[in-house]
């Protein structure tokens, strides 16, 4: 899987490299890390990349451009199957309610879209999780049905 560098008018979706994953799962700080960087969320993911390192994965890191802070995390939910892949991401606090994250779902929804074999992109989302399903609609997602997980039951979105 090819892996360039998404550039959007304010950030950058760098691929994830094994190594910034390391030092999260390390407790290690970044000084290229915003201050309530990672989350829980980036933790977690991090721990899988970290713990499979030479896998191909479609997980990046959004990195605001102004002021080259990484912010959050974004991806691809690797490899598809049957032709769908799956996507999620989280924000770091402070960076929240500035449109960040529907300027990375737009960027990343577009490049899923040019991946070999991949036919449908969606994300699944709490319903109770009203800015996420937010963002998901402003990124011009739809909403097309429902998903039992060990979560609950999920809202699946699906980019149009």
């Amino acid at each position: 899987m090819s892996t360039p560098d998404l550039t959007t008018d304010r950030l950058v979706l760098r691929p994830w490299p094994a190594e910034e994953a390391a030092a999260i799962v390390a407790g290690e700080r970044r000084p290229y890390w915003a201050a309530d960087y990672p989350t829980d969320g980036d933790r977690v993911i991090a721990g899988i990349i970290a713990g499979n390192p030479e896998q191909p994965h479609g997980h990046r890191l959004i990195i605001e451009r102004e002021t080259g802070l990484t912010v959050g995390a974004i991806g691809l939910k690797w490899p598809p199957t049957e032709g769908a892949v799956e996507f999620g991401y989280g924000l770091a606090a402070s960076r929240r309610c500035r449109g960040y994250t529907t300027e990375a779902v737009r960027a990343l929804v577009a490049h899923a879209r040019t991946l070999p074999g991949v036919t449908r992109v969606y994300a699944t989302v709490d319903p109770a999780n009203v800015p996420s399903v937010r963002v998901l609609e402003k990124a011009g997602l739809r909403r097309d049905g429902t998903v039992d997980s060990d979560e609950g039951l999920l809202h699946r979105y699906v980019a149009e």
